[in-house]
């Protein structure tokens, strides 16, 4: 039986092992099981490797997507450049090789809303998934700046420093943040809600609940919204190939 898995803390919610186990209900993949790792840190992590021989892959979420690529042989060129990884590869000969595939699902997921007005992005956020997010964004000619509560890198911007012509001037706006995620659907990143319309594109990894506050306040001020279910599904098939391949 090959075994896959998802690497991450608190992971009762997530949507990937149930996506994998209807995939593999529908298209009728006998052969194969995914299982949640749930760990504290990732001190356990080789012990789960050496105690599932049968472990061809898993998927990695918050909060090791940086963390774990010490842990790892080796990485894939862009998982190198992102500096992130979701995705791990186990091979015949038993190495350890990263991928990300966020940035693959993020751009799918964004690129049919996307109009020749959306030219600035502001990231909310600066853990791993936001790396990926800035690659895409730069994939796409779309300039981009973070926005975090303590920034570590020039040019990124507080929370308090955001006004509502920022806001305005930027027209897509993703929330990597945590905030916002059942069952904590009262919290939402802290910015000027006032400076989004209708031409921008509000986009919230947090797909549980469907709509978070973030989501629910940019539709009060016309924006197209879109939450994490579509990229999370692009990500995973593309997990599923790399897999598989």
């Amino acid at each position: 039986m090959r075994k896959f898995g998802l690497i991450g803390k608190n992971i009762s919610y997530s949507f990937s092992k149930s996506f994998f186990e209807r995939k593999f209900e529908k298209e009728g993949v006998v052969d194969a099981s995914y299982t949640n790792f749930d760990i504290e840190d990732l001190d356990t992590f080789p012990s789960i490797i050496t105690n599932n021989p049968e472990l061809l892959g898993l998927n990695v979420t918050i909060p090791y997507k940086e963390q774990i690529i010490p842990y790892l042989d080796t990485l894939n060129k862009k998982a190198k450049k992102i500096g992130a990884i979701n995705t791990i590869k186990i091979t015949k000969n038993g190495k350890l090789k990263g991928y990300n595939t966020d940035y693959y699902g993020f751009k799918k997921a964004l690129k049919p809303l996307l109009k020749f007005k959306h030219k600035r992005a502001l990231i909310l956020g600066t853990g791993g998934a936001s790396k990926a997010i800035a690659f895409a964004l730069k994939s796409m000619d779309i300039d981009y700046q973070f926005v975090s509560r303590k920034p570590s890198k020039k040019g990124q911007l507080t929370y308090n420093a955001l006004t509502e012509d920022i806001i305005s001037t930027h027209q897509i706006i993703i929330n990597c943040t945590p905030l916002g995620t059942y069952p904590n659907v009262d919290q939402f990143p802290d910015i000027p809600y006032n400076g989004i319309g209708k031409n921008h594109i509000a986009f919230d990894l947090i797909y549980n609940p469907e709509q978070t506050l973030f989501l629910k306040k940019a539709l009060a001020q016309k924006a197209t919204i879109i939450n994490g279910s579509k990229m999370l599904k692009h990500q995973a098939k593309k997990a599923w190939s790399i897999w598989n391949k």
